[in-house]
């Protein structure tokens, strides 16, 4: 299982780790700690060399309730980290996490290799379009609604078949569009109750069925720190924990705060099974 990064092949058979570099000031774990450009340096320099295949970069927080910006605040926040990222790292791949195709276009230009959808093209219609013309791999995550609403929208008929058919019809437009290489990411903690998450997580293998990787995102998120009564700055032995449970499920992706300690998991993973590669 291969994704093509600025024309280098990426296998995905042994799972990578994806490092999160938040530039937002009011994002739940890490907000306001890397807004300037040499904390994101000194951040990003630590995850490549604690072993980040790919370093996610966001500047729209996208934690409930999260208050909404324009695209000109932003693009503002992004594009000069996002610049000298690229310049004193060239050997990193860069996911931009947006919803908007104004500013994926505009990150592939300046030498993203990935973009990090939390809607799955709900929020701009123009960005699968976009996405399959710039033809770089396309993470897509599965929410209802938006930041700002989504947690009055947890009610599903079947919460696993729901998750499974959003993911088959977004397969069949991206195929449609010849949007090669789809990502997919259960969006844990988007639109989900806590009990959600974790009947999602136990069954998360069954998206493997789709063919597609998957990517997971749980690192210190409220499922953890609600459920063991801690805070998210307590989480990092509860996000490790179930970092095995989803590589056990399937994930490809791991997509975390803490690169070296996910680092590690999948090396313990792969020497628990290592027939599988």
């Amino acid at each position: 299982m291969t994704i093509n990064c600025k024309g280098n092949l990426v296998d995905l058979t042994a799972p990578k780790v994806m490092g999160i570099l938040n530039l937002t000031p009011d994002s739940f774990y890490d907000g306001g700690k890397h807004k300037n450009l040499d904390d994101a340096l000194r951040q990003t320099e630590k995850m490549v060399t604690d072993g980040a295949t790919f370093i996610d970069i966001g500047a729209y927080s996208s934690r409930p309730d999260a208050k909404h910006i324009t695209e000109e605040e932003e693009l503002s926040r992004l594009l000069p980290i996002l610049q000298k990222v690229v310049k004193v790292f060239p050997e990193i791949l860069i996911s931009v996490d947006t919803f908007r195709s104004k500013i994926a276009q505009i990150a592939i230009e300046n030498e993203a290799a990935l973009i990090n959808d939390i809607s799955g093209g709900q929020l701009d219609q123009k960005m699968l379009e976009t996405v399959a013309q710039l033809q770089v791999p396309y993470i897509a995550m599965h929410m209802r609604g938006t930041p700002q609403n989504m947690k009055q929208l947890t009610s599903y008929d079947n919460l696993v078949k729901d998750v499974i058919r959003y993911f088959s019809n977004l397969k069949t437009q991206a195929t449609a569009l010849k949007l090669n290489d789809l990502i997919i990411d259960p969006g844990f903690g988007f639109a989900k109750t806590q009990n959600q998450n974790f009947e999602l997580l136990s069954k998360m293998h069954l998206l493997q069925h789709l063919e597609l990787p998957i990517l997971a995102g749980i690192s210190r998120k409220s499922m953890i720190y609600k459920t063991l009564g801690i805070t998210a700055q307590e989480a990092l032995n509860g996000s490790t924990a179930l970092h095995m449970v989803c590589l056990q499920q399937g994930a490809k992706l791991l997509r975390v705060h803490d690169v070296k300690e996910a680092k590690e998991t999948i090396t313990l993973w792969q020497n628990l099974y290592p027939n599988n590669f």
